[in-house]
């Protein structure tokens, strides 16, 4: 509907919205019905009025009837168009006034800012970001680690708190559900490295040297950490997802009101299960690899597996199979500790639930490599 004249109403149960330029410059009279019901016609006189052009300064809301938020938030809108502010003077009844201050704070939301963009702004601001981070993991895994360690302590005292029959089912899914993939996967890498090291050491003369690299490069290194590695993927990523889920159905909140420890409950049982099945997949591993790396030199290199039996005694010794076991519980703790605090952490949107489940991978697999590079340095200047 157009304007006509200095006035703008609509039929029925009308808001009017009146710019009287003659005996009033400048005022801008609204009164009438502003409520959800009158919302199309009171937008309507709003948006007729700004495409008139015509100006007002000043604000007289003494004849408004019946106002609800809808009709708020449209005069709202007509006022930061035209720049006017409510102040003490503006004419308006008390319990109008409040609801537009409730209204105007909860969609106060200023325009973003239209700044230059610097590089190296960015990348500080990024960097700050990511620090800031870091220090809240931190301490959300420190929180965590006291907890499991005080409820192992408790269990001490009192076995009835240990959960064995959740401990059982999650050694049972991350550990022996695994171990087809990870028999699978190590036999195929111990082939790889035996196929390589076989084709590069024959240039040398050296190609039964390769049994001396299957075997310290598997049983220290590549056994262990491309297990923690799956398991990472397979069942970090599941403790996430499933903690992230109860978090989402606010069944954690309902433990917590229940008087349940949570870390008790939730975080203690995976850590154990996980220590107790890391180190034995890790045993697998090292069996696949081994007999992968075999069966290939059989074939590529016309090595027996008596031979390579009888070699690889010679070439590894308990040490370097130690090395690469000690290093499982220490990659189970980081894996179970990261993906529960991120499952506790999930938001209650599924896009939250995908962005910390991609975190827990991505964070147990980064800090799996470090710990590893960290416990290699050291083993090697002990000369372990």
């Amino acid at each position: 509907m157009a304007p006509q004249g200095s006035d703008i109403a609509i039929n029925g149960q009308p808001p009017y919205l009146t710019a009287d330029i003659e005996s009033a410059p400048g005022v801008l009279v609204i009164s009438g019905d502003w409520t959800i019901e009158t919302l199309k016609d009171a937008d309507l006189l709003v948006t007729s009025f700004l495409e008139s052009n015509k100006g007002a300064s000043y604000l007289d809301l003494s004849g408004l009837s019946l106002l609800d938020t809808s009709g708020a938030w449209v005069i709202i809108r007509l006022m930061r168009a035209l720049a006017i502010p409510l102040t003490d003077e503006t004419p308006i009844r008390p319990d109008h006034r409040s609801l537009f201050e409730a209204v105007a704070e909860t969609n106060n939301t200023p325009p973003e800012q239209n700044r230059t963009s610097s590089p190296v702004i960015n990348a500080l601001e990024k960097t700050g970001e990511d620090v800031v981070e870091i220090y809240s993991d931190i301490k959300i895994l420190a929180h965590l680690m006291g907890g499991v360690m005080a409820s192992l302590f408790t269990s001490l005292i009192h076995p009835r708190r240990l959960r064995l029959t959740s401990i059982v089912h999650h050694v049972e899914q991350v550990g022996v559900k695994a171990i087809p993939i990870v028999a699978i996967m190590s036999f195929l890498v111990g082939a790889i490295v035996a196929q390589q090291g076989a084709f590069q050491l024959r240039k040398f003369g050296a190609h039964t040297l390769v049994i001396d690299l299957v075997g310290i490069l598997v049983l220290r290194e590549v056994g262990i950490l491309l297990t923690a590695i799956l398991v990472a993927g397979r069942s970090g990523s599941a403790f996430t997802a499933e903690i992230g889920s109860m978090k989402m159905r606010e069944e954690v909140d309902a433990m917590r009101v229940m008087g349940l420890n949570i870390i008790e409950v939730l975080i203690a049982p995976r850590v154990i299960a996980l220590i107790i099945a890391l180190p034995l997949l890790g045993i697998v591993a090292d069996i696949s690899a081994l007999a992968g790396g075999s069966m290939l030199l059989w074939i590529y290199s016309d090595i027996t597996p008596a031979s390579y039996i009888n070699w690889l005694r010679e070439a590894v010794a308990v040490n370097t199979f130690m090395v690469g076991i000690i290093k499982a519980p220490f990659m189970a703790l980081i894996i179970a500790l990261i993906s529960c605090s991120e499952g506790l952490q999930v938001g209650g949107s599924a896009e939250s639930l995908g962005r910390r489940t991609t975190a827990a991978v991505v964070k147990s697999i980064f800090l799996m490599v470090l710990v590893d590079g960290v416990f290699a340095i050291f083993f090697a200047a002990v000369g372990y």
